[in-house]
């Protein structure tokens, strides 16, 4: 079968390519930009790849076209596969017909850490020598590819709350059924397609309903939105995971009848920590547990960890080899990746679209500087990309995220709904300084004039920020 990819360089449908690939199919596909990681990974295969969307792309027809949720009406090739009735389906429905069918699946959903989670509990599993399948929304660097068929009952997917297709607005998770079910954490996100924190809650809700009864749910300690989500209905049993618990509020729980995932971090940079698994009725000497120590940096992968360790337990894993396996974690591209170090300035990549992630990656990044003994500054260069961002929704969190920077440098493109006067000075009260630049260009000239021996700059943006990261060290260098 030919199987032509509409938004093919995107990570979910990039990665749904390998796997069409892997069951014997001919793929094509054609994107607005074709550009890497996800292009070089695809041409690799053998993978046919056309740059826009023409209608001579999809000639001679294909057997079926994958639309993905990029496309919207008036797109010349979705138009030219409606009007000569070429069969076309979503990415998260092909997926769930063609891959998941009679799979164990562990979905990993939530506003922030999908990725990261998703490649935690797959790499867990391939640890554990279960050749599990996956399709992880990143390139993870313990793989060489972001998706993969496996050979076992075993199937980790990012499950994301996004739309499924111009003609099909229920998020993907709901087409997966996830037996292990990771909610790491809710909030209010992608206002594009979501009028409200409810809207989003339902649909988190309705994946919950298609948890079978005898599958798991693992849910975060103190997540008020996860609560009043769950707090519709829960069908399955439930586990809790969080860092450093109290002790009463553990107690608590399992006398309850609540299972707990507890992290007990032993330095301030999340490097080192402790995982417990505490049941009910169950003597503090027959506690399980493991250590990990790894070069993940911050509270919230500590969090990611211990939420795969669950998950990965639900399906045979001991503690102490999921503890094993973190421990050679080596993480996710543009999840504060160092890029390099150049006359001592370390340069950071980010994938940040929310301002909790901004706050969690920088608190993190802090902490990892006191732990090294780190005297440069902390410097956020932030694009703020994302659809619910430009809308200006989180205009008032934004300023609140970067108090842990030195410097915090916005990209003020010319569509943002943000209103960058206010943000500059709100941001400054919280930093020791704040500035705004209308091109790329100009950020680089500034760091570059500003930037020392032991700084570290941390680039934070959902996109390719016009190529502003190697832009930037060979500035440096130079």
């Amino acid at each position: 079968m030919h199987i032509h990819i509409l938004g093919i360089c995107g990570t979910f449908m990039g990665s749904l390519a390998l796997l069409a690939k892997q069951l014997g199919h001919r793929v094509s596909g054609s994107d607005a930009n074709v550009y890497p990681p996800m292009s070089t990974q695809l041409e690799t295969l053998g993978i046919e790849l056309s740059e826009g969307y023409l209608a001579a792309h999809l000639q001679p027809a294909p057997d079926l076209v994958i639309i993905g949720n990029a496309m919207s009406r008036g797109n010349p090739a979705v138009e030219y596969v409606l009007n000569e009735g070429l069969p076309y389906v979503s990415g998260p429905q092909w997926l769930a017909q063609h891959v998941l069918q009679g799979k164990w699946v562990l979905g990993v959903s939530g506003t922030h850490g999908k990725t990261t989670t998703s490649a935690m509990l797959a790499w867990i599993l391939h640890y554990a020598k279960m050749d599990p399948g996956y399709l992880i929304g990143g390139v993870t660097q313990n793989f060489s590819q972001s998706a993969n068929l496996g050979s076992t009952p075993f199937f980790v997917v990012e499950a994301d709350e996004y739309d499924s297709a111009f003609f099909d607005k229920r998020s993907k998770f709901i087409h997966y059924a996830p037996r292990t079910a990771i909610v790491n954490n809710l909030e209010f996100d992608h206002a594009d397609i979501f009028a409200d924190l409810e809207a989003i809650e339902t649909q988190f809700h309705h994946m919950v309903r298609t948890v079978p009864g005898n599958g798991l749910i693992i849910s975060p300690w103190q997540d008020s939105n996860v609560e009043a989500m769950l707090a519709r209905g829960c069908w399955s049993p439930r586990q809790v995971f969080g860092v450093n618990i109290p002790a009463q509020d553990i107690q608590q729980q399992t006398s309850a009848g609540a299972v707990v995932w507890s992290a007990d971090v032993e330095e301030a940079s999340g490097q080192r920590f402790i995982v417990r698994k505490h049941e009910p009725e169950q003597r503090e000497k027959d506690v399980k547990q493991g250590s990990v120590a790894w070069e993940m940096t911050g509270l919230h992968n500590v969090n990611n960890g211990v939420a795969a360790i669950a998950a990965a337990h639900h399906v045979g894993v001991d503690v102490a080899t999921a503890c094993a396996a973190l421990s050679e974690f080596k993480g996710v591209k543009r999840r504060l990746e160092h890029l390099g170090t150049v006359h001592g300035v370390e340069v950071y990549d980010d994938f940040a679209h929310h301002p909790t992630a901004i706050a969690t990656t920088l608190a993190g990044m802090r902490a990892r500087m006191t732990n090294d003994g780190a005297t440069g500054q902390l410097i956020a260069v932030i694009e703020p990309r994302s659809n619910t961002m430009k809308l200006g929704v989180h205009q008032e969190q934004l300023s609140a995220a970067c108090q842990e920077a030195d410097q915090v440098i916005w990209f003020k493109p010319e569509d943002s709904g943000l209103d960058f006067s206010a943000l500059l000075a709100a941001t400054a009260s919280n930093s020791a300084a704040s500035y705004a630049f209308a091109t790329v260009a100009d950020i680089i000239q500034y760091l570059v004039r500003v930037s020392s021996p032991g700084d570290r700059i941390v680039i934070m943006s959902n996109g390719g920020f016009g190529g502003i990261h190697q832009q930037l060290l060979q500035a440096l260098e130079q």
